[in-house]
């Protein structure tokens, strides 16, 4: 089978290696689709943590069952499954509470050696996968790029969830990528108006269908002072961090009203993970800044439900989809800012 592996900066390469014996208690997955996350974007950009380490990555998975190990129940040949990466391992404090996302000992399919992803044509789930990881099966009107979907949405859905947006709020999401589009999907459909600011103008236009009240280039005008005049000078109720970038966080912490909320939902590079924000608008204000980092499975099966009814538009935000032999040009389409979701697809002929 093939299957795709980072060998260098900016630099994927295929291989032909053997297809994967199915363990007595895991199934064989036959990948049908697999996304590009921004994860995977910045492990491309960097090159692979150590080359000695042969793992196959791509986390955001969909496909159709093709073995079934002797001691599985609850699975069958032919039937569709999204897959997403978090594996915990259901004895920490964490875990024990339910906590799950922050599970001290959370492995990453696609992510932590010895799980291998979804950018290969077949996958084994493991045992400890089905049991302990994040695993739907795919309604019926979905396409296998709308179930791969599923995956970045249940962070979006959990954050907003978290930071409780609700009818009425006002919403400032910084960043204009396919995961601040999805903020934009999920803020609006839990009755909330929303601000976008994104510096790059094909983001910018590509973010209007998604009707946001209004967009701003950061690198053009002070995005506090916009705010506050859009919002007759309150500032917003919830401003989202959908980026890596350290100067948004110092930026929303400005530009949200008292008791208002900040999400940091992109993290920062791990070389330099530093920020500055005023403590003073925080503690005088009563402002809430938290951290939003994956999700309870219960959030990748309400994805699906509703990229199933319609409610999060995967045909709008799906623009590219692309084989896996043109992985690198995938890579290089996400990255270069005028695209939203990439997709790798294992179908001849997929359509969105």
């Amino acid at each position: 089978m093939k299957a795709a592996y980072l060998i260098d900066v900016m630099n994927f390469e295929i291989r032909e290696i053997s297809e994967p014996v199915c363990p007595n208690d895991g199934i064989v997955l036959k990948v049908k689709s697999c996304g590009v996350c921004g994860s995977d974007l910045r492990r491309w950009r960097e090159g692979p943590l150590d080359k000695s380490i042969n793992l196959i990555p791509g986390h955001e998975i969909s496909g159709e069952i093709v073995e079934v190990g002797k001691d599985v129940v609850g699975y069958a040949i032919n039937e569709r499954l999204a897959v997403a990466p978090d594996v915990h391992c259901g004895r920490c404090y964490y875990c024990e509470k339910g906590l799950y996302n922050l599970c001290d000992n959370l492995r990453l399919v696609g992510i932590t050696p010895g799980y291998d992803g979804g950018f290969a044509e077949y996958m084994v789930l493991s045992g400890e996968i089905l049991r302990n990881g994040i695993v739907h099966k795919v309604p019926s009107n979905l396409t296998f790029p709308q179930a791969s979907l599923a995956e970045p949405a249940s962070s979006v859905l959990a954050a907003h969830h978290q930071a409780q947006t609700s009818l009425g709020d006002s919403v400032l999401i910084m960043g204009g990528g396919p995961i601040g589009c999805l903020h934009m999907v999920i803020a609006k459909a839990r009755g909330a108006r929303v601000f976008l600011s994104e510096p790059h103008e094909g983001r910018r236009k590509r973010a209007q269908i998604f009707q946001p009240e209004d967009v701003v280039n950061p690198s053009q005008e002070d995005i506090v002072q916009w705010i506050k005049e859009k919002t007759d000078g309150l500032g917003v109720d919830i401003a989202i961090c959908a980026n890596p970038i350290a100067q948004t966080q110092k930026q929303a912490v400005e530009a949200v009203r008292k008791r208002g909320r900040v999400v940091f939902f992109g993290g920062l590079p791990k070389n330099d993970p530093m920020t500055t924000l005023n403590a003073n608008l925080i503690h005088y204000g009563e402002v809430q800044v938290v951290g939003a980092f994956s999700y309870h499975p219960v959030f990748h099966q309400m994805a699906l439900d509703l990229i199933a009814r319609g409610v999060i538009p995967a045909d709008k935000l799906i623009t590219h989809v692309f084989t896996l032999d043109e992985i690198n040009t995938a890579f290089q389409t996400a990255a270069g800012g005028d695209a939203l979701k990439v997709i790798i697809s294992f179908e001849t002929g997929d359509i969105l």
